[in-house]
């Protein structure tokens, strides 16, 4: 009897609660709504509240705020502003020029610094992107440096610790004008018209082609689990091993024996389920269960092992807060090697990207928020693509990749946002973040190789739309997505791609061309047979 009594006060007591705090919500979005906040955004008139759109910041910061570690780790790769000069050179002597390829401990301490830059970048650009998207276009969009552009960047563009064909600076003076590009045609308008150049078979295909280029950089040993590794004899092949030789990071022992591997294994099957649950945030939390346990010094997969490096990122971690100011990326543009052929086809193929993905993004989640009326437009589309790109050229100048609209932003729709006050939260949200730098520069790249399978796995969704029944649209898009992970090139995905397409379409060409001139004999003949039988009429008659 006492137990009964008991259990209903305590349950009249939870109800009261509830309800108190629910008038007290209603209370807090009735003042906000008829606010000059409120009506800026305009959350009466979209059917919406404040707390909606708090759900919906929160839930779309959590499935994208992996972009902050993730985006840092690759960009990083290319080893920024690092050059010969950083690497320590034994006494007496100087550093060979295959030192940033090699364990240098002054070109990995040049590196690291730069990742902690990069995080900031990172979360400036996206704080700036998705507040303007917010305030300026009033979308519940966020933005952040793209996936595909960053990983294009690192290992095409600049190359592993600057391997490639054209320096980090240069990279960012393309970044820089392919977003003064995007900008002009958004703003005429040329914007639908570009997009609609390329065969669609290729459009479709380019963006399951990256999907694989992410997955596949997610599986090397330098940037990912580890699970694929070199070999002399196959060019790949399976690694994960508890021995690598350091500089060429080839198997020396151990197979499938990596701790690094395993764990990140664990990491994966836990972002799978969390994406299989629709969890909010699932692939946050794959990532911070391989972080916090790799934070463990002492064990044979923790990324504080006991060397100089090694202890110098754990001081630098143990102050959890800090204010990180940019030194290194943030303005280092140059155009001084503007005249070679590689930086047009990278301007090129970063345009071509940006304008398509942005176009799809923007579509989609205005579809799945029910923004589009019956012209298939929306309200805030032009600002929304004025603030793309205008992010883009923010970016550049710190010192990251083209800023995009993520698809994420979907979960903040589902989630009931409607206006840019959703943009403004998310907005809000990285610019807490910008204040854990400690934390967030140690995350490993075993933590973050499952996330860049994963986003390959969602990427591939489009495979679908490709008509694999017509060999005409069938082929170009195999080659487009087969290229891009076995070149390690996405721009000699898209080339091969529009190639195939145009060399299968000469038939259908030539053989209109053969008709035309058919068609165009046949009026020729007609019309002498006409003539001829005019001139024997006039004899005739004559």
């Amino acid at each position: 009897m006492g137990g009964e009594i008991c259990g209903k006060m305590r349950c009249g007591a939870l109800k009261k609660l509830s309800n108190s705090w629910r008038k007290m919500e209603m209370s807090v979005n009735d003042a906000v709504s008829k606010s000059k906040v409120g009506k800026f955004f305009k959350l009466e008139a979209r059917k919406t509240c404040f707390t909606k759109e708090l759900r919906a910041g929160t839930a779309t910061f959590l499935t994208m705020a992996y972009i902050i570690t993730v985006n840092a780790t690759i960009i990083a790769d290319s080893g920024g502003t690092c050059s010969v000069a950083d690497c320590t050179a034994p006494a007496n002597q100087n550093a060979s020029l295959d030192c940033m390829l090699k364990p240098n401990i002054g070109y990995e301490n040049c590196v690291s610094k730069t990742k902690n830059d990069l995080v900031v970048a990172t979360v400036l650009s996206a704080m700036v992107g998705s507040f303007a998207m917010g305030v300026l276009a009033n979308l519940p969009l966020g933005l952040a440096p793209g996936m595909g552009p960053n990983a294009y960047l690192a290992y095409n563009l600049v190359g592993f610790h600057g391997s490639g064909s054209i320096s980090y600076r240069t990279a960012m003076a393309v970044i820089l004008v392919e977003g003064c590009v995007f900008l002009a045609i958004s703003a005429t308008g040329v914007r639908a018209r570009l997009a609609r150049l390329i065969p669609q078979p290729v459009r479709l295909a380019c963006g399951a082609g990256i999907g694989l280029f992410i997955a596949f950089v997610g599986l090397q040993v330098h940037q990912g689990v580890g699970l694929v590794g070199p070999d002399p004899t196959t060019l790949v092949t399976v690694s994960a091993c508890a021995e690598l030789d350091p500089g060429s990071g080839t198997c020396l022992g151990g197979k499938v024996k990596s701790p690094t591997f395993w764990l990140a294994m664990v990491g994966f099957l836990m972002t799978c389920y969390g994406l299989m649950k629709d969890v909010k945030g699932g692939m946050i939390y794959g990532i911070s269960f391989v972080t916090l346990v790799s934070w463990i010094r002492g064990t044979s997969f923790t990324v504080f092992p006991e060397t100089p490096l090694g202890d110098t990122n754990y001081n630098y971690f143990k102050k959890v807060v800090d204010f990180h100011t940019i030194q290194s990326t943030a303005g280092v543009i140059s155009f001084r090697h503007f005249n070679r052929s590689e930086v047009w086809v990278a301007l090129g193929t970063l345009l071509y990207v940006d304008v398509l993905a942005t176009t799809e993004t923007l579509y989609t989640m205005a579809e799945i928020g029910g923004f589009l009326d019956d012209k298939g437009s929306f309200e805030g589309e032009y600002l929304a693509y004025i603030v793309d790109a205008s992010s883009t050229i923010i970016g550049s100048a710190l010192g990251v990749s083209p800023v995009a609209t993520y698809v994420e932003s979907s979960a903040g729709i589902r989630e009931g946002g409607r206006t840019g006050l959703t943009g403004v939260i998310i907005g809000s949200y990285f610019f807490l973040s910008m204040f854990f730098t400690p934390l967030l520069t140690s995350v490993p790249p075993w933590a973050i190789g499952p996330s860049l399978v994963m986003v390959g796995v969602m990427m591939m969704k489009v495979v679908k739309d490709i008509d694999w029944g017509n060999m005409k649209a069938a082929v170009p898009a195999f080659v487009t997505m087969l290229i891009m992970p076995l070149t390690y090139s996405i721009a000699n995905g898209i080339i091969g791609g529009i190639g195939v397409y145009f060399a299968l379409s000469l038939y259908d060409l030539m053989l209109g061309f053969i008709r035309w001139l058919n068609k165009m004999r046949r009026m020729v003949m007609k019309e002498q047979n006409q003539v001829s039988a005019a001139a024997s009429n006039g004899v005739e008659i004559i």
